[in-house]
């Protein structure tokens, strides 16, 4: 295991800002993460673990402890004529991953093709897109616990998946780090196409049968489109993707919203679908530009992506401070207006 000193975190986040750590270590196995936490755990420094880099805000100050990169690779796999099993390292990268699995034609999270980041990052916040979740492929999570050095194997159901949200991000948040995934894809299966931009993209193109490599295809194109595909020179990928998550209300909770919607924008439809449990899913997108923060929208160094209102984009030079201040106008103002807290989705390292 190498040690590293005062290393800038900017450089490894997809939103380009933030300080160093103080101190900086890449994993590349089980036994040198053991080693980096037994490390951090005797000099009683604070521990941040650092997957693909996509979904973080780190502090303008860095991080004041380890910083530990877990670049654990490899993916292996096995099945029968129904069914494969993906093992892929924490370090993975994941739309690489998903293109391996398109390739075996195994279907299961073609939808989530284009997304930034690590393997090691997708249970954490169950990450999803376009009518797919993780949580519903991922049959088990290897994890280090922190406290006590072991090595775990927590099953789908002892990761308490919901709604971008897992035990890694909630209860048992900053106990575990994910070592591998392991997620049960369909051979030879049908693609997911649930979602109405998908559907829009093929009966544009008079497709009434995607494979799964032209639902990947198409996926990826949606998100280029929206600047959510990471584009060498394209300012508005500078971001950490969608920054607020789709409110969950109950249904009077939606109905309340939706008339007010009618009498103050009668010519904008709000979206709505339905949630787990009965309740109703909101589209965060929406209250951001019905809140006066339209695609395009600048507060200096920092704006709304030009081509989708969800992200919030660094146009070069800007800090942490500069995209707090711009969460917290956007927060405001919907609540101000609509009665709905936006809950941020990525992670907020050194605050």
């Amino acid at each position: 295991m190498t040690t590293q000193e005062n290393i800038p975190l900017a450089p490894l986040t997809t939103f380009q800002v933030g300080g160093p750590a103080r101190y900086f270590v890449e994993a590349h196995s089980e036994h040198e993460v053991s080693e980096a936490v037994a490390y951090a755990l005797a000099r009683k420094l604070p521990l941040f673990v650092l997957g693909g880099g996509s979904n973080l805000v780190v502090s303008d100050d860095g991080w004041p402890g380890l910083a530990l990169k877990v670049s654990l690779a490899g993916v292996e796999f096995e099945g029968d004529l129904q069914k494969m099993l993906f093992h892929a390292g924490a370090g993975e990268n994941w739309d690489s991953l998903v293109a391996l699995a398109v390739s075996k034609n195994c279907g299961g999270i073609e939808c989530l093709s284009g997304i930034p980041g690590a393997v090691g990052g997708t249970p954490v916040q169950n990450v999803g897109a376009y009518g797919q979740e993780v949580s519903e492929s991922i049959t088990r999570v290897r994890v280090l616990e922190i406290a006590t050095g072991q090595v775990l194997d927590l099953s789908n159901g002892d990761c308490g998946f919901s709604y971008r949200s897992s035990i890694f991000n909630t209860t048992r948040r900053d106990q575990y780090i994910v070592l591998e995934v392991s997620y049960r894809l369909h051979r030879n299966g049908g693609p997911k196409i649930e979602y109405a931009d998908v559907k829009k993209f093929f009966a544009a193109a008079n497709i009434e049968k995607p494979t799964l490599q032209q639902v990947r295809d198409a996926v990826r194109s949606i998100r280029r489109s929206k600047a959510m595909l990471l584009v060498e020179g394209d300012e508005d990928c500078r971001s950490a993707g969608s920054f607020f998550k789709n409110p969950i209300v109950s249904p009077a909770e939606a109905d309340r919203i939706e008339a007010l919607a009618q009498r103050r924008v009668p010519d904008k439809t709000l979206p709505r679908y339905p949630a787990a449990g009965g309740q109703v899913k909101l589209a965060a997108a929406w209250l951001v530009e019905q809140s006066g923060f339209p695609k395009g929208y600048s507060l200096g160094p920092v704006g709304i992506s030009r081509k989708h209102s969800l992200a919030i984009v660094n146009r070069g030079g800007a800090t942490a401070k500069d995209i707090l201040a711009l969460k917290d106008a956007i927060q405001k103002k919907v609540f101000d207006l609509w009665g709905v807290s936006l809950q941020p989705e990525p992670v907020f390292v050194g605050f």
